[in-house]
Formats: C-alpha cells, sequence, structure tokens
C-alpha cells in the first residue's frame, strides 16, 4: 500500500473513475472541489489518498479553516472534510486504517482537531474510523427524492404548498445568474443572518465569487415583481448524484406573502428533480440534542427525509479544543 499526499502524485482517471463507483461519493471529493478550496486565498486544502495494488482505494480531500484575528485563529484552526471521505465500495480495513493514519499524520501540526461531516452512510466502517480515533458524533440532515418533480410536490407539507403558491401569483421570480451587485446584496443578507442568528463564521465573499464561476454551481435568487433581491440559495451539483445546499437566506419576515427563502429552496429542489440528480442535500440539521431546532423544522416542510449519517472528529490537540469549544460558547453568548 502507498499513500499520497500531494495532487500531483494521485492518477487523476482512477480519482473521477472512484468518484463514479463509490457508494459514498459527493462533489466535495472531486477534483474540481480541490481546486476550488485550493484557489481561496483564506483556506489551505489537502487531499490524502491511498492505493493498494495499484488502484486508489480511499481519498480525502478538505481544507484548513480559521476565523478572525490572531487570536480567534490560533484557538479555531481545524481540518474540515466535508461530506466524508471518498472510500472504494470493497476498501479493505487495513486499507482504510493506513488511510486514516496517513490523514492523522499530515494533519497533526495544522489543526486542533479534524472533523468529517457525512452525508452518506458510513455506518458500515464506523468501528475502523473509532478504531483508528475518530469518534463518531451524532448530527442530524435532511435529504429529499428528487427522482421526479410530481413526487417532490406530492411531499411538499401544506404550509409550503400555499407558500409556494401565493408567492407565485404575487411575482415571486427565481433569477439563476445574478448580476455582481446582486451577489454582493445576497452574501449582505447572508453576512446579517450568520451574524445576528447562526452565530457562526461565515466564508469571505471572495468564496462565493469564485463558486460563481464553477460550471458545478448553482444560484437561486429569489427577486420580487419590481427585481429587488429578497433572498437566494447557493449550491454545487455532482452529475448522477445530488445537488447540495450550501447557503441560503431569505427577508421573510418583512416579505411573508413572497416567502423567498422558501421559493429560493424550492428552486433548487426542482432544479435537481428536473435535471436527473436522485437526490437534494441540504448539508446539516443540527444535532438530536439541539430540542427546537427552526432550521430543521424549515428543512423538513419541504417532504425529506431525516437522516443521521453523523460526523467523525479526531482531535489533535485535546487542551487547545477544549479551551476553543469553551471560548467559542462564551463568544456566541456575548
Amino acid at each position: 500500500m502507498k499513500t499520497l499526499i500531494e495532487i500531483h502524485d494521485i492518477d487523476h482517471s482512477q480519482w473521477d473513475a472512484l468518484i463514479q463507483s463509490s457508494p459514498v461519493a459527493t462533489w466535495f471529493q472531486t477534483r474540481v472541489a480541490y481546486d476550488f478550496f485550493d484557489s481561496l486565498s483564506f483556506m489551505e486544502a489537502f487531499v490524502v489518498a491511498i492505493e493498494s495494488k495499484g488502484a486508489l482505494k480511499g481519498l480525502a480531500v478538505g481544507y484548513i479553516q480559521k476565523d478572525g484575528g490572531k487570536v480567534k485563529q490560533f484557538f479555531s484552526k481545524r481540518a474540515i472534510i466535508l461530506g466524508g471521505p471518498l472510500l472504494a465500495e470493497d476498501i479493505a480495513e487495513e486499507e482504510l486504517r493506513t488511510l486514516l493514519k496517513a490523514l492523522k499524520d499530515s494533519l497533526k501540526r495544522k489543526g486542533i482537531y479534524v472533523e468529517m461531516r457525512n452525508f452518506n452512510d458510513y455506518s458500515a466502517w464506523q468501528g475502523v474510523f473509532e478504531e483508528c480515533g475518530f469518534a463518531y458524533e451524532p448530527h442530524y440532515n435532511v435529504q429529499i427524492e428528487t427522482t421526479s418533480l410530481e413526487a417532490v410536490n406530492g411531499r411538499l407539507d401544506r404550509n409550503r404548498r400555499r407558500n409556494i403558491k401565493k408567492a407565485t401569483e404575487n411575482g415571486l421570480v427565481i433569477d439563476e445568474n445574478p448580476t455582481g451587485k446582486e451577489l454582493e446584496a445576497f452574501y449582505s443578507m447572508l453576512d446579517e443572518l450568520f451574524r445576528t442568528k447562526v452565530k457562526s463564521p461565515l466564508y469571505p465573499y471572495e468564496f462565493f465569487v469564485k463558486l460563481r464561476s464553477l460550471p458545478s454551481s448553482r444560484f437561486f435568487m429569489a427577486k420580487n415583481a419590481e427585481g429587488e433581491l429578497l433572498g437566494g440559495l447557493v449550491c454545487v451539483a455532482l452529475d448522477g448524484r445530488a445537488v447540495y445546499a450550501w447557503a441560503a437566506c431569505g427577508d421573510d419576515q418583512n416579505h411573508r406573502i413572497l416567502s423567498p427563502s422558501v421559493m429560493a429552496n424550492y428552486a433548487g429542489i426542482c432544479h435537481a428533480a428536473g435535471n436527473g440528480y436522485p437526490r437534494f442535500d441540504f448539508m446539516g440539521a443540527g444535532k438530536p440534542d439541539d430540542g427546537g431546532y427552526g432550521v430543521r423544522d424549515f428543512k423538513l416542510k419541504f417532504g425529506g427525509e431525516l437522516v443521521e449519517h453523523g460526523r467523525f472528529v479526531h482531535v489533535c490537540n485535546a487542551p487547545l479544543f477544549n479551551l476553543g469549544k469553551l471560548a467559542v460558547r462564551i463568544m456566541k453568548k456575548m
């Protein structure tokens, strides 16, 4: 077996083939995703792969993220692997152990912890992950089957149907090609949402500018009849697999009849159903112990399935990890 940690050492044709054959493939494990992460000034992209008998058997694409000024960056530096690792269906346990060890070795000095945010079912391999020091943490997601538009509409909550009907009758439109000014307006709305309600760091504006240039990205901007931007949804898509809802917002409070956040998400779901994507993935719906998690309720009203694929977390520096968690709690309260 051989571990690979440089992009140019990995056979790109095998990488593409593994994306096609793996039962846990997502857009976030593709070469396009790696190149996108690598292009961002505020991220450090990484890739770790395992090759066995000349075949690529597993691969992890991710990025090092840190927030705020120097002090906050010191306590928030972490390695994120969106979607989880890319694994061959027949990967042997020893091959997976080798991949996870190489991942830990390559990241142990780069972040306080490594977090895999799974968008597929890894339960068949969970024992190996835990054996290798990756603790499982329950985490919900909402995924919608989008094999047909009829099936999508048939599963909508009654309130969602009413929202969509009223918004359509009152002139809400969806624009998939926002101008630069509209993208700035969307980012401003999203930034306010993250600062006041989500209370988590938002990617810099550069992220959305560069994402818009990718053929695999999808933008659904909700506007009123006068062309005023009221909300939107930003997605990425992997052919034959899913459309992933990466960021969304909408001024529903001041435009209740038009329900811009509902309409932007519905547009993304309809796009998946109309273009051969079997699934629309909301990319997260909170932890089971979150109680009355409003975002989860919002997503479930589109008729999706609540799944728990969880996260795998490996702590590289326990003292800083615990101190960082305390600091984050304090900053959110402030």
